[in-house]
């Protein structure tokens, strides 16, 4: 089982990244493989709806999503994590979240979110990166509180006990629901997959 974990954040090793490794250390101790991604320093441009993901998988631009989406393929689960900007996730990590969400498919593996911030605007952002994996029925993993932490530079992060915490706890559950899928599998129990065919607008 493989857990791959994109940064969202332009610092690497930042305060973003200092929570995503709290996670991979508690998954890898729980026998799960994981990744750590980081989507770089480059902005990161929105979906244009150009619709050419739609039959090539891959986005048309050709940067850090397509590189995700290539690691994705043998991901059984996800965390994405991203610093607060202005109340929000970074910009950048919204437009990679547009895009590898349009061009991927990862329905029914779970997911996870994390933010980040020096002070405030971390459940608005939790609302938003919440978004993505449920609207593409990814199981959503929970903790015992909501995944964020705090602080401005990455020591300060681990001085957030609680915080710290939460998103153990957060890889603890990752860790246990994707077993349950696997045993599950195993017991000959799939997930129903129904495509859907109806769609309907609100102007006539």
């Amino acid at each position: 089982m493989n857990v791959l974990l994109i940064n969202g954040s332009p610092h690497k090793n930042g305060c973003t990244y200092t929570a995503l490794r709290c996670m991979e250390k508690v998954l890898e101790e729980k026998g799960i493989a994981t990744e750590i991604f980081h989507i770089g320093t480059r902005p990161v441009g929105g979906c244009i709806a150009c619709g050419q993901c739609a039959s090539t998988k891959r986005c048309y631009i050709d940067d850090c999503v397509n590189q995700a989406l290539e690691k994705a393929e043998k991901a059984d689960g996800f965390v994405f994590g991203a610093p607060v900007y202005f109340a929000s996730p970074a910009g950048s990590m919204v437009g990679f979240l547009d895009r590898f969400f349009n061009a991927g498919s990862f329905c029914h593996k779970p997911a996870a979110v994390v933010a980040s911030a020096r002070r405030g605007g971390c459940t608005a952002s939790l609302e938003v990166l919440n978004k993505y994996p449920t609207y593409n029925q990814m199981p959503l993993v929970s903790a015992d509180y909501w995944p964020l932490v705090h602080g401005n530079t990455p020591e300060e992060v681990l001085q957030d006990a609680e915080g710290i915490f939460t998103v153990e706890t957060l890889a603890r559950n990752m860790a246990w629901l994707l077993k349950c899928i696997e045993a599950g599998k195993n017991a000959g129990i799939e997930p129903e997959m129904v495509k859907k065919n109806t769609w309907t607008n609100f102007i006539r």
